[in-house]
């Protein structure tokens, strides 16, 4: 027997280190000049990701996630491996990232800015999500597995009566400085928006918005199955 406990000791130090190891490729623990925590419940945990012109973070992981750029840039993504690809990250676009590995440059001449909504659940959901809504136009512009990221521009008229709910969360980004006003839950609202704010609705959560900045107000919204 005595063979099998050494075996077993061997194992759980494996496992404690292979542990360790994954902590210790969280962006927020292992780069927290570039990563900083927006907000994190049982859905999403959002990122505002930030890189000066020519700064560099170290090997990280994340979760399957939605990147949206809130200022552009020329981007080099190094994998394990030692391969490396460089992408141009227009300001307004977003993509869908699988589960993976990195490490990201800045190789530009100008800062980035992007916000990054990781999903949690063990898998993807089975909520539709919206093509339309009254009042709203919508673009896609990033679909994946568990959700995708869409432009909307609200009309000047928009407005969801108190109440309103929809069955898919969503992380509502403000794209520009704007004038909107968003209820969640009867809380008091929030009416001032700058560049790069973030809310989050839940699926089934009541709530109440309405454009008051009489002017065509647009936001990216992160929809999630």
């Amino acid at each position: 027997m005595k063979p099998m406990r050494v075996s077993l000791a061997v194992l759980a130090v494996a496992f404690a280190c292979t542990t360790v190891t994954l902590v210790a490729q969280d962006p927020l623990k292992v780069d927290p000049t570039h990563y900083h925590l927006v907000l994190e419940n049982a859905a999403v945990r959002v990122l505002h990701i930030t890189y000066a012109a020519g700064s560099k973070s170290v090997m990280h992981q994340h979760p399957d996630s939605i990147v949206y750029i809130l200022n552009g840039g020329k981007v080099r993504f190094t994998t394990p491996d030692g391969k490396s690809q460089d992408q141009d990250e227009p300001a307004g676009s977003a993509t869908y990232l699988p589960a993976g590995t990195h490490l990201p440059s800045n190789i530009g001449t100008t800062p980035t800015e992007a916000i990054l909504v990781e999903f949690k659940t063990p898998k993807p959901g089975t909520a539709v999500l919206p093509t339309s809504r009254p009042g709203m136009t919508i673009t896609t512009l990033a679909e994946g597995p568990r959700g995708m990221a869409i432009k909307s521009t609200a009309d000047a008229t928009f407005n969801e009566p108190a109440g309103t709910k929809h069955e898919f969360d969503q992380v509502v980004i403000a794209t520009a400085p704007t004038q909107m006003s968003l209820s969640i839950e009867g809380k008091p609202a929030k009416t001032t928006w700058a560049k790069g704010d973030v809310q989050f609705i839940g699926r089934g959560v009541a709530h109440e918005s309405r454009n008051t900045g009489g002017k065509p107000v647009t936001f990216a919204i992160i929809a999630i199955k």
